[in-house]
C-alpha cells in the first residue's frame, strides 16, 4: 500500500504550492518538492530559472497561475517559457542566439573600406564610390571595426635644423 509523504519544508521556504516551494540561500535557488531538493541553480541564471519553472508546468507539478503568483512573473513570460520548451526541450534554453550578419559591412567589404582609408580617402568620397551610407561608415569606425590611418605629421623645423 503507498505511503503517503507529508511535505517537510526547511525553514524559509516559500511554497509555490502545498507540495513544492523554493528557498534561496545567499545566491543559489534551490527547489524542493515535499522534503527533497530537486534542483539548484544561481539566482541570476534567468535561463535555468525560466527552463525549471516550464518544466513544472508540463509535468503538472505547478499551475501558470502559481509560477506566477510565487515569482512575481507576468503569464505571458511563463507562456513563451513552455513554448520554447516544448518545442526544443531543455538545450533550447541554453542555445546561443541565432542572429543574423552583417547585412552591407561583409568582411570583404570592411577589407575594401580599410584598403581606401589607408590610402587617405575620405569617408564621403568611400561610401559615394561603393553605394553605401556615410554613416554607415562612420558607426562602423566607431564601432572599432574600421581605423582611420595615423597621420604622417610633418618633422617641426627645429628638429630639422638639429639634424
Amino acid at each position: 500500500m503507498p505511503q503517503l509523504q507529508i511535505p517537510l519544508f526547511p525553514e524559509g521556504t516559500t511554497l509555490i504550492n502545498l507540495n513544492i516551494g523554493f528557498l534561496r540561500q545567499g545566491t543559489t535557488l534551490t527547489y524542493v518538492y515535499g522534503s527533497l531538493p530537486v534542483f539548484t541553480h544561481d539566482v541570476d541564471d534567468l535561463e535555468s530559472f525560466r527552463m525549471f519553472t516550464s518544466q513544472l508546468y508540463i509535468n503538472g507539478s505547478a499551475s501558470q497561475a502559481e509560477i506566477c503568483r510565487a515569482f512575481g512573473v507576468s503569464k505571458i513570460s511563463v507562456l513563451r517559457s513552455v513554448k520554447r520548451y516544448r518545442e526544443k526541450g531543455m538545450a533550447g534554453f541554453f542555445a546561443p542566439r541565432v542572429c543574423r550578419g552583417p547585412a552591407v559591412l561583409t568582411p570583404a567589404v570592411l577589407e575594401q573600406v580599410q584598403q581606401l582609408l589607408d590610402e587617405e580617402h575620405g569617408i564621403p568620397d568611400i561610401a559615394k564610390e561603393l553605394g553605401l551610407k556615410a554613416d554607415t561608415l562612420h558607426k562602423a569606425l566607431r564601432a572599432g571595426k574600421l581605423r582611420r590611418p595615423q597621420k604622417k605629421r610633418p618633422v617641426p623645423a627645429t628638429v630639422r635644423r638639429q639634424q
